[in-house]
């Protein structure tokens, strides 16, 4: 039997465990990356581990997150990151360098190697053929310490490409669509691998862009084949020694097949406000939704590849007067080819603001709509309040529909373009021909803002830079024989980590100052949350279906461990989030009746006897008020257990 390209790229770097479905693996690590919203923890986290080095080919520390410096706090921030980077031998990407994503996959990706990062869409990488993965930030620590990264062996789905993508549909609207067929909870617990013949049809940009998205089907990671369009991609970048040609073999064998005809699809939206709320453009079309803000950019859009279809959309053309229109280069490469091929001047001139190289209106950090106003956004989630506007209605869009949305004001198919532009510039072009963009031979390369390690003997004298706003690790307790604890919060299905610890540039700049950082947790869904939790002492939040579904921020663990919370139980859990929680010895379980959720109330007091053994069985009795009996599982690898029973990963590693 064959093997899928997951399966290769796992056997090559196993180091402990069997490739069996279910299992817990653990793998080498060959690259890790951070962003400065979480990147502040895991160097302080790295640096209690006492090591003088990382252990990786390659790791880099980017600054994209935290790019708005109103006070000094970020500044901090990205102060003390650039001297860990120094100290224990990163790379190092200065603010205005570019997205993680982007960058990463410009300059260091690289086919068949394993890549983690602090973030949840490191997928991104996959669109080159590597095997990359979001993680929490301590995860992260231990990889650049050398540690295997533990993963449960993954089911693997195949989504089946054939065809070729029409003018005016992209490959933001083939993840719109594996998202509606999948959901938001459909790839848990699996890889999605892309194949077929329409794969052949797709740049690494727009392979990229598809794999980015797949953080929201709540997937491992997503991963192409690596061929001769990627190499031609490196080659470009001058990186051609990282090809190799990497595909699945003929009989692999797959958990589920997804067959996608390009040639019949067409242009789709995610509405408010959940990535795979997805419709089809010209349906949402009829309901004439007036647009107020229109955001081009991202970790998914914001490549040389989307920007100039958009320059070509937007030349000659005026934004709407009743739009807003902001533009995120993914990268400085981006933004001086855009230059240099004359798109900026395109873009600018239809009345465009341009913004940083940076993640920007995506996580909060500026450009937020009017109260209740509509944003159509190329970005990867439209979770309630994310765009730091609690009533705003967020879609998620190509970058084709959203410059169509910019000119016309409202939401309409972009398919519609060629018949209806040129009412403000006479002369009619033929904008499909206009808008097929070729990867260039040679992309520009200008690493100077990438500031490469020292050797070793001229980092052992460095130290780290701590400001006022760094503050230590929380500290979890042990856990007993009996968990008796009242009930500090009741939340729903699909529970967010923005739900959980917001983004935003109110609360970003305080992601290194955990204290400060906690009066503003579940704030979107109780503002009496904090303080109530810290009234207790200790607590247990009950959660509904998918909970901690989004971003990898291990500060929606780490937050909540502060605020004395002992335990989880909820119907499931995202992967990333159950595995920090985990990491921060807070005990994740889950009910084994679905139904016992509705028992359960706020502050009802919830007793477990017998933890010890029960976390040998994964078998647990919980006590409602003395009363009413629930049933609780929480399955665990050895290493997990032993996680928990430490108090958490930082010390289990100290006692190795």
């Amino acid at each position: 039997m064959g093997l899928t390209i997951t399966e290769k790229i796992l056997k090559e770097h196993i180091v402990e465990g069997e490739m069996k479905s279910g299992n817990e693996i653990g793998i080498k690590i060959d690259q890790t990356l951070t962003q400065d919203a979480t990147g502040t923890m895991a160097y302080l986290e790295f640096e209690s581990m006492g090591l003088d080095s990382v252990k990786t080919e390659l790791s880099v520390a980017y600054i994209d997150h935290n790019t708005l410096q109103s006070g000094f706090m970020n500044a901090d921030d990205h102060q003390f990151i650039q001297s860990a980077a120094a100290k224990f031998g990163l790379y190092f990407s200065k603010p205005g360098n570019g997205i993680c994503h982007q960058v990463h996959l410009e300059r260091f990706s690289a086919p068949g190697k394993t890549l983690i990062g602090s973030d949840s869409h490191t997928p991104t990488a996959g669109g080159i053929g590597m095997l990359a993965m979001g993680a929490g930030g301590l995860d992260v620590a231990v990889a650049m310490g050398g540690g295997p990264y533990y993963i449960t062996m993954p089911k693997i789905y195949k989504v089946n490409l054939t065809g070729k993508l029409s003018p005016f549909v992209s490959a933001k609207d083939v993840i719109l669509e594996v998202l509606r067929i999948m959901t938001v909870k459909g790839g848990v617990g699996a890889v999605i691998e892309y194949g077929g013949s329409g794969v052949k049809t797709l740049s690494v940009p727009e392979r990229a862009t598809i794999t980015n998205m797949g953080a929201e089907l709540g997937a491992t990671t997503s991963i192409f084949p690596s061929d001769e369009i990627t190499k031609d991609f490196l080659t470009a970048q001058n990186r051609q020694e990282s090809y190799r040609e990497l595909s699945a073999d003929e009989d692999a064998v797959y958990n589920k097949v997804i067959d996608v005809d390009l040639n019949l699809l067409e242009p789709m939206i995610a509405c408010p406000h959940s990535p795979d709320n997805v419709v089809k453009v010209s349906e949402l079309e009829k309901k004439n939704i007036d647009v107020d803000q229109v955001c081009i950019g991202s970790c998914t859009n914001s490549s040389i590849f989307d920007l100039l279809k958009v320059a070509a959309i937007l030349k000659g053309e005026r934004v709407s007067d009743n739009v807003s229109l902001s533009i995120s280069p993914g990268s400085r490469q981006v933004l001086s080819m855009l230059s240099d091929d004359g798109g900026f001047t395109d873009i600018l001139g239809a009345g465009a603001r341009f913004l940083e190289c940076a993640c920007g209106p995506c996580i909060g950090m500026g450009f937020s709509p009017k109260s209740g106003g509509v944003s159509v956004r190329t970005f990867n989630r439209n979770f309630e309040g994310r765009s730091g506007t609690k009533d705003a209605k967020v879609y998620l869009a190509s970058p084709e529909t959203a410059a169509a949305a910019a000119i016309f004001g409202k939401i309409v198919d972009p398919r519609k373009l060629p018949e209806n532009l040129g009412s403000q510039n006479t002369d009619k072009r033929d904008l499909a021909s206009e808008m097929s963009v070729e990867i260039p031979n040679e992309f520009t390369q200008d690493d100077h803002m990438i500031i490469k390690p020292l050797p070793l003997e001229e980092r052992k004298n460095l130290e780290t830079i701590k400001g006022p706003n760094i503050k230590g690790l929380p500290e979890a307790k042990l856990l007993g024989n009996t968990l008796k604890s009242k009930v500090a919060l009741k939340v729903g299905d699909n529970i967010t980590t923005d739900h959980i610890m917001p983004a935003g540039s109110k609360i970003l700049p305080y992601r290194s100052n955990i204290p400060h950082l906690s009066q503003y947790c579940f704030e979107v869904c109780d503002t009496e949350f904090a303080e109530r939790a810290k009234s207790l002492g200790d607590g247990i939040i009950v959660g509904g279906a998918n909970y901690g579904q989004g971003s990898s921020r291990e500060h929606a663990a780490l937050v909540p461990l502060y605020l004395g919370i002992r335990a989880v139980i909820t119907k499931s859990f995202a992967r990333i989030h159950r595995a920090n929680l985990i990491n921060a010895g807070i005990l994740p379980l889950e009910f084994v009746d679905e139904k016992d959720y509705e028992k359960v109330n706020m502050l009802d007091e919830i007793e477990i006897s017998n933890v010890q053994e029960s976390l040998e069985s994964g078998c647990f009795v919980g006590l409602i008020n003395g009363r009413d009996k629930i049933k609780l599982k929480c399955i665990l690898s050895g290493r997990e257990r032993s996680i928990i029973q430490a108090g958490g990963l930082l010390k289990f590693v100290g006692s190795k």
